[in-house]
């Protein structure tokens, strides 16, 4: 006998959880009492083996479920069981070396060339110092590749205009050098002579607003969401859709991947290696819109 009834009451009067979460613990539970009964006539939960639970799993993966919904599921059986073992219903916990599915990693999201350029050529980002500005923030974030937290960071004296490189501080405080070619070097420029100009009276900081302090996050979030929406619709277009979109350029005109890390600042080459996953997904793309017979 399943002994669910009880183990939903001990979730609501006793852990007091919300009646919505104990419903979707009656409901994954009873999908899994229905799947063993399938096998065993009459069971009770002290039959259950690790092996029915895995191949559960896998009858929920073959009709479709997601690896996020099955791995909740597992959980609530867990927590079942677990009750089941102080209660003591049973003697075993069928569950201790059950894995759940890996989530599956989704794949970054970038702009084209033809968008980032069209982004960076046509579009009007307006007049006077913040215009200026704004153009190289998207101009560095594809550039570079750099995070919102290390443009946002950068000084004055960051950027060695004699080396042909910025200085950037990533995460724990790990210092690198990205070096920029010459269009980045005249765009810098322009915006420091306007800069200098329009706020004589300013921070240390690069980039700066009006007032001459430095910019913040969410400053820099809005900005590059609002330019990105002229040339794309996706959902996402953060500026690490921009981080995103430099090192697949990259990938994509041969770069190697392990030039590729040290740029991104990345401490594992597996963080680099999903965007070759990006570019070969664009490969496929290409090629089942080209091949007669794809």
């Amino acid at each position: 006998m399943w002994i669910i009834d009880a183990f939903l009451d001990y979730l609501q009067y006793e852990r007091n959880y919300a009646l919505g979460t104990v419903n979707n613990y009656r409901g994954d539970i009873r999908l899994f009492e229905q799947f063993v009964s399938q096998e065993l006539a009459d069971s009770t939960p002290a039959e259950v083996t690790t092996d029915m639970v895995r191949e559960w799993v896998i009858s929920l993966m073959d009709a479709g479920y997601a690896s996020g919904t099955v791995n909740k599921m597992l959980s609530s059986l867990r927590s079942f069981y677990k009750y089941l073992l102080k209660e003591g219903q049973v003697r075993v916990d069928p569950m201790q070396k059950v894995k759940g599915p890996k989530k599956k990693k989704s794949l970054p999201v970038f702009l084209k060339e033809g968008e980032i350029n069209r982004l960076l050529d046509e579009v009007d980002f307006g007049e006077g110092y913040k215009g200026c500005r704004n153009h190289l923030i998207i101009e560095m974030f594809y550039v570079t590749g750099m995070r919102r937290a290390e443009l946002i960071g950068l000084n004055d004296v960051d950027v060695d205009f004699s080396a042909s490189v910025i200085k950037v501080t990533g995460k724990r405080n790990k210092q690198r050098l990205i070096p920029f070619d010459e269009a980045l070097r005249i765009s810098m420029n322009s915006y420091l002579t306007v800069r200098n100009e329009a706020i004589p009276a300013r921070s240390e900081a690069f980039f700066v607003r009006e007032n001459g302090e430095r910019l913040t996050a969410n400053i820099v979030e809005y900005l590059v969401r609002q330019n990105l929406s002229k040339v794309v619709t996706q959902k996402k277009r953060g500026p690490h859709v921009l981080r995103h979109t430099f090192a697949t350029a990259m990938l994509n005109n041969e770069a190697e991947l392990g030039a590729v890390k040290e740029l991104l600042g990345h401490e594992s080459l597996t963080t680099t290696e999903i965007y070759t996953h990006t570019t070969f997904e664009e490969l496929k793309k290409v090629y089942n819109q080209a091949h007669p017979r794809a």
